[in-house]
């Protein structure tokens, strides 16, 4: 396996093939946890890998210096998943100090016992000489932790990037021109949407405070290294911290018996009668992880629930909840659903729900009470035009809006 950025920088990570679960996001494609070493007069180890996977990070270590010339460990964020591995680096390698910012040296003591580690504090701008090569940090604030950082080594125009720019993808290769560029950049979507959504604007902020830097490479803590389409996956984070959509409309549902559901595919017909990419999920037959992914770049949503002992039904409150987090952003939409005898249940707290998501409503919720009539279906049909619209003028506004 080809693990060579740069002659004398290595990855030395793990490659985590069967990991399908993380924080409630599905990890079909499993996962890496990134650890590189940089070989020059003094040695530096970026970042560590999960616990469990200690020893193989070890012994990849050592097949390149032996531990006692491991001068530093520059650990770039805290998160155990990255973190995991430093006791054992630590305590192999006498040498070494630990090298983070001011944040992520308190937090690892919450989680570890860092008595007797050898540590230096850096700060943005300040740099590290390694001889032939500089390290150079830049603090990334809520990117996606308060502690995280940025490392880059100008000379070799290398960017260590920390959660930014990964995906949960496990491959035999470690690049991305040795992988389908479509399947990357949709885990490296799929990443952003379940992640690090919720943080746009400070990912806005950290790239416009990069943007001075010569990047060739991209080295995340997950999945694969970007070398050849940097521009690619820098253009895309460009449209997703913007909140850039796609010329789209969703529309998820839960039904009973199957009246919301009639009434999801009466608006998928009036959005289809627009020149829009339509996408209609069953909140069952999809895992909130899709979900996720297909709402970060969509223009207008509907969602639609029948009440259930007057309120909504549970896999679509799962799924608002987890989209509530997540903060899907500049996105138009309603609310619809069925009711038996209590209006005020499945559409209504939909509704709120999106209002508190700070949804721009295009029109009130949609209420049919048992099953819906020709007219009621007519109504939703109408819904649906109107969401199009609504989606397509939302996609443009955006799209001219200038970049911040």
């Amino acid at each position: 396996m080809d693990t060579e950025l740069r002659e004398g920088i290595h990855w030395v990570g793990y490659v985590d093939w069967n990991v399908r679960d993380f924080h409630g996001y599905r990890t079909k494609s499993g996962s890496t946890y990134n650890s590189y070493i940089v070989q020059d007069e003094k040695t530096a180890i970026i970042d560590t890998v999960k616990a469990p996977y200690a020893s193989v990070l070890l012994d990849h270590i050592r097949s390149h210096t032996p531990f006692d010339k491991v001068d530093y460990l520059v650990v770039n964020h805290a998160e155990p998943d990255h973190s995991g591995s430093i006791s054992a680096v630590m305590a192999a390698c006498p040498n070494a100090t630990l090298i983070c910012d001011a944040k992520c040296w308190k937090i690892l003591g919450m989680h570890y016992d860092t008595t007797d580690w050898p540590h230096q504090i850096v700060k943005s701008g300040e740099t590290l000489s390694l001889g032939k090569r500089t390290l150079q940090f830049l603090e990334t604030p809520m990117v996606h932790w308060p502690e995280s950082m940025f490392t880059y080594i100008p000379e070799e125009k290398l960017l260590f990037s920390m959660d930014a720019f990964g995906q949960h993808y496990a491959s035999a290769s470690r690049f991305d021109d040795t992988e389908p560029l479509d399947v990357v950049l949709h885990e490296a979507k799929t990443y952003f949407a379940n992640i690090v959504m919720l943080y746009a604007r400070p990912i806005r902020n950290t790239l416009a405070a990069a943007s001075g830097l010569d990047i060739e490479i991209i080295a995340p803590s997950h999945g694969v290294i970007w070398r050849k389409n940097v521009g690619a996956i820098l253009k895309a984070y460009q449209d997703w911290t913007h909140h850039k959509p796609r010329k789209k409309v969703l529309i998820v549902y839960d039904t009973m018996w199957k009246s919301t559901e009639m009434m999801a595919n009466a608006i998928a017909e009036g959005v289809l009668e627009s020149e829009v990419d339509l996408r209609l999920y069953n909140v069952n037959a999809s895992h909130i992880t899709e979900l996720a992914t297909e709402v970060l770049e969509a223009s207008g949503v509907a969602v639609g629930s029948p009440t259930l002992n007057m309120t909504l039904m549970p896999q679509m409150a799962c799924l608002l909840t987890y989209w509530k987090g997540l903060r899907p952003a500049e996105k138009v939409g309603f609310a619809f659903g069925s009711y038996g005898w209590s209006k005020n249940g499945g559409p209504t707290e939909v509704e709120a729900y999106l209002k508190e998501m700070k949804f721009d409503l295009v029109q009130p919720a949609l209420h049919v009470q048992f099953v819906p009539t020709k007219d009621d279906l007519e109504a939703c049909r109408g819904a649906g035009r109107l969401l199009a619209q609504k989606a397509l003028e939302n996609h443009t506004r955006l799209h001219q809006q200038e970049e911040i």
